[in-house]
């Protein structure tokens, strides 16, 4: 069944409470697989998370840093997680939305090298690089995922929309939610985002 507000009638009054319905009927939805070396594998939520809440203790340990990337709203969520990633969960993570360094690339190299460019200069095999994206198929995140894999990153995908987008068919670890609705799907891809880090702080015995 199609996830989307489309079709509600005009003026609504139960709006909110079908909005509201539809998120939680995405998150229920949401699929994630795991490339085991070979193909990618549909494994259970809860796998997933447990995945990438070890691969982030390893992260840590290693002494690696998490890179977040998005356009637009997911730009904001890269931020917003950036930042909760580091001041509470006591680990190394970054973005790249400096004002300069994006014009800077776009206008003299490429947009699509927005962040490819930076991983290149920055990024170890030791580090995780987090794509948020509602289609999975914005030409600059997948050259992000590319260039994280030529140097040995793990990469975690956030996707929606359609269900054989280009960043789901590439990461290591991948969240797909099933709604072809913008809203739907950056509300549910922040709450996976907070349920992430939430999940790793209760591991770590830290839950803020």
């Amino acid at each position: 069944m199609e996830i989307s507000p489309k079709n509600f009638v005009d003026n609504d009054p139960d709006f909110f409470k079908k909005y509201i319905d539809l998120v939680k009927n995405s998150l229920d939805g949401t699929e994630t697989t795991l490339f085991d070396g070979n193909s990618r594998k549909l494994v259970s939520n809860e796998e997933g998370m447990e995945c990438w809440c070890r691969w982030t203790e390893e992260m840590k340990v290693s002494g690696g840093t998490m890179y977040f990337v998005g356009n637009g709203a997911s730009a904001t969520m890269a931020s917003h997680m950036s930042a909760d990633a580091t001041k509470n969960g006591q680990l190394r993570a970054k973005t790249f939305n400096d004002q300069s360094l994006l014009t800077a690339i776009s206008n003299d190299i490429d947009y699509k090298e927005v962040y490819a460019l930076p991983i290149k200069r920055f990024g170890n095999k030791e580090d995780i690089l987090v794509t948020i994206s509602s289609s999975g198929n914005s030409p600059n995140i997948i050259r992000a995922i590319e260039e994280a894999h030529r140097i040995g990153m793990k990469v975690v995908t956030l996707s929606g929309m359609k269900e054989n987008n280009g960043s789901r068919e590439m990461g290591d670890l991948n969240f797909w939610i099933p709604a072809d609705f913008y809203g739907v799907v950056e509300s549910s891809h922040q709450t996976v985002l907070h349920s992430w880090l939430d999940r790793y702080l209760h591991n770590q015995g830290n839950m803020i």
